[in-house]
C-alpha cells in the first residue's frame, strides 16, 4: 500500500467514525462498514439513500442504519462465522492433542528412567553411581514437573477459549434462527419447530392451528414510500404478532411480506379469534413518516387459518392454510378465512 492509498483509507475511516459519532450510533463493525462504504462512494444507491435521509433529518437513526445494513451489506454471514469457529475449535483440539501426546511421551520416558533406576539399585551400585543416578532422576523429575505445568496451562487456556467459542456458537445459533429485520423467528426456525409441534400434538393427542398472514398491497406501498418505510411496516406486523400470541405460540417471518404462526393446543375457533384480533390490531395503527409526520394511511392483513388433521403432513397443513389465505385475498383482502369457509373443490386443491 502506498502512502497515498494509506492516506485515502484513513480519510474514509475518519469520515465513517465522524458520522457514527454525529448520529450517536455505536461503532460496531457492521455500522462502521456501512459508513465507510458511504465515505468511499462505492455504492451509488446506498449513498443516494443516506443522502436522502441526511437531507430530510440531518442525522441517521440507529433504526435507519440497521435497515440500510440489512439491505446493502448482506449481513447474513452465519455460515462464514460458523465455519470460522469450527476452524478455531479444530485448531484448539489439535493443540490439546499435541500437548497430551507430548505429556504421554514424557511420562513414558520418566517411567522408563524409574524402572532403570530400580534395576540399578537392586543390582547394587557404588556411591558415585548413586549420586549420578540421583542427579539424573532429579533432572527427569523436574522435566516431568515442567511438562505437567505446560499441559495444565495449555488445558486451562483451551478451556477458556472453548468456553468463549461455545458462547459465540450459542449466539450465532440464536441469530441464525431470527429474521434480522423483524427480530422474530425466521423460516428456518419455523421449519424446525413445526415438525416438533406436529410430533408433540400427535404424541399427546392435542390439536394445533396454523395462521398464515400476508400484508395487503405491500409491493405498491413499498414502491410508493420506499424500502425503509416498508421495513417499518414489516417490523410493525411482527410486533403485533408477538403482542397477540402467548405461551408456546410461535410467529415467524415466512418470506417477503408473508408471516406465519404456530398455535399449539389451539382449536380452529380459538385460532380464528386470535387471527381476528391480529387483523384488527394491525388495521387500527395509522402509519406516520417519522421525518415529516406525514400520514401514510393504514395497512391491512389477509389471514388464512387451518387446524391439524390426523392425516396431515407439514406440507398439507401449510397448503391448506395457504388456500385459506388466497381465498381471503380473492374475497377482498383485510379478512380472515378458515378451512371451513373453503368450497369442497377448493379445499381438495382443485381451485
Amino acid at each position: 500500500m502506498t502512502n497515498l492509498d494509506f492516506d485515502r483509507a484513513s480519510g474514509f475511516a475518519n469520515a465513517a467514525l465522524a458520522m457514527l459519532k454525529r448520529s450517536q450510533i455505536p461503532p460496531f463493525p457492521v455500522y462502521y462498514e456501512l459508513f465507510y462504504t458511504y465515505a468511499t462512494g462505492a455504492n451509488s444507491e446506498l449513498n443516494s439513500q443516506i443522502n436522502a435521509i441526511l437531507t430530510r433529518s440531518g442525522n441517521i437513526s440507529l433504526e435507519e442504519a440497521t435497515g440500510l445494513c440489512e439491505r446493502f451489506l448482506k449481513i447474513s454471514d452465519m455460515e462464514d462465522r460458523l465455519r470460522a469457529m469450527s476452524e478455531i475449535m479444530s485448531r484448539k483440539i489439535t493443540d490439546v492433542n499435541q500437548a497430551i501426546d507430548y505429556a504421554m511421551a514424557t511420562a513414558n520416558s520418566y517411567s522408563g528412567s524409574l524402572q532403570q533406576a530400580s534395576g540399578d539399585l537392586e543390582a547394587g551400585i557404588d556411591e558415585d553411581a548413586l549420586k549420578m543416578l540421583s542427579s539424573r532422576l532429579l533432572k527427569e523429575t523436574r522435566r516431568m514437573q515442567d511438562m505437567n505445568r505446560r499441559l495444565e496451562a495449555e488445558l486451562e487456556n483451551s478451556k477458556d477459549d472453548i468456553s468463549v467459542l461455545q458462547r459465540d456458537l450459542d449466539e450465532v445459533r440464536k441469530e441464525s434462527m431470527l429474521d434480522p429485520l423483524t427480530k422474530i423467528p425466521n423460516r428456518k426456525c419455523f421449519d424446525e419447530q413445526i415438525i416438533l409441534d406436529l410430533q408433540r400434538a400427535r404424541r399427546d393427542d392435542t390439536t394445533l392451528a396454523l395462521l398464515v398472514f400476508d400484508i395487503d398491497h405491500f409491493k405498491a406501498f413499498n414502491d410508493t414510500y420506499g424500502h425503509l418505510t416498508g421495513d417499518q411496516v414489516l417490523r410493525l406486523v411482527a410486533q403485533v404478532l408477538k403482542a397477540n400470541l402467548r405461551g408456546r405460540d410461535m410467529p415467524a417471518r415466512f418470506g417477503g411480506e408473508e408471516f406465519i404462526a404456530i398455535l399449539p393446543e389451539t382449536e380452529l375457533r380459538g385460532a380464528l379469534t386470535v387471527a381476528e384480533n391480529i387483523r384488527k390490531s394491525v388495521q387500527s395503527k395509522e402509519l406516520l413518516k417519522r421525518s415529516t409526520n406525514e400520514k401514510l394511511g393504514r395497512i391491512t392483513l389477509s389471514i388464512g387459518v387451518a387446524e391439524l388433521r390426523a392425516e396431515d403432513t407439514v406440507a398439507s397443513l401449510i397448503e391448506r392454510a395457504d388456500q385459506c389465505l388466497y381465498a381471503a385475498k380473492r374475497g377482498g383482502r383485510n379478512m380472515v378465512v378458515s378451512e371451513t369457509d373453503l368450497p369442497p373443490n377448493e379445499e381438495a386443491g382443485v381451485a
